[in-house]
């Protein structure tokens, strides 16, 4: 199968190993990736802080950029939810119903890692080895917008030498929420702290999660109180041998 990245902001400017772990994945499993170089921001920021109209030139780029491809994938569930919910509200609310055809066209051809290994190529075990204790964060966007529910577990329990540990109060969120961990210091800093507490009382030594937002905060957090946890993306853990 021919796929498109979406590398996403955050992996282009900050981790870029999840980007690359999503290629090397899935020319492991046989797939052709490619790399639309035209492509930038999805917009999710935007949109979440009330400049839709802002967004708008983006929902367009992403759309003519996307367009002539059958799968798209992106190793991050908050931009697929703004693609796929998103994107046409925004053109809808411009005035634009053209757009916001091809916009909710494209979105739907838009997947997150998980839900296009588990749901479009009808894969589970990856052939991925991980010797390590893990623990995985089942971030906002992923759990609630997109609705990806236990497949990054499913392709967890099948990597290699990987022990998968339970993290308690699983569902509840880490905080950060983009601008809201800006805007609400505060409480994102008080609703950090619990998530690293539950983190650090499963003995885990790495915690992992499908989008490096969340990966970024609590592996802030985790670094400053010097813990031993690291924090490494779902993609980078499929991709390992």
């Amino acid at each position: 199968m021919r796929i498109a990245l979406f590398a996403t902001c955050l992996a282009d400017t900050l981790f870029p190993e999840a980007a690359k772990a999503t290629v090397r994945l899935l020319e492991r499993l046989g797939h052709e990736v490619v790399f639309p170089s035209e492509q930038t921001c999805c917009g999710q920021m935007h949109v979440n802080t009330g400049y839709q109209r802002d967004a708008l030139p983006l929902v367009k780029r992403y759309v003519q950029t996307f367009s002539p491809y059958d799968v798209i994938v992106a190793p991050s569930g908050s931009c697929v939810g703004s693609i796929r919910h998103q994107h046409a509200m925004v053109a809808a609310a411009a005035g634009e119903a053209g757009l916001a055809a091809r916009a909710g066209d494209v979105g739907a051809r838009t997947y997150e890692l998980s839900e296009l290994l588990v749901d479009v190529l009808k894969v589970e075990d990856v052939g991925a080895y991980y010797p390590h204790r893990v623990t995985y964060h089942p971030t906002c966007h992923s759990l609630r917008m997109i609705r990806v529910g236990d497949k990054p577990l499913r392709l967890l329990r099948n990597v290699r030498g990987l022990e998968l540990v339970e993290l308690p109060a699983a569902e509840q969120c880490c905080g950060f929420g983009g601008t809201f961990s800006v805007k609400n210091a505060e409480t994102s800093a008080a609703m950090l702290a619990d998530k690293m507490t539950t983190i650090e009382s499963t003995g885990a030594s790495v915690c992992t999660a499908g989008d490096a937002s969340c990966l970024m905060h609590i592996g802030g957090g985790l670094r400053r109180k010097d813990s031993g946890v690291k924090t490494v993306h779902l993609a980078e853990i499929l991709a390992a041998t």
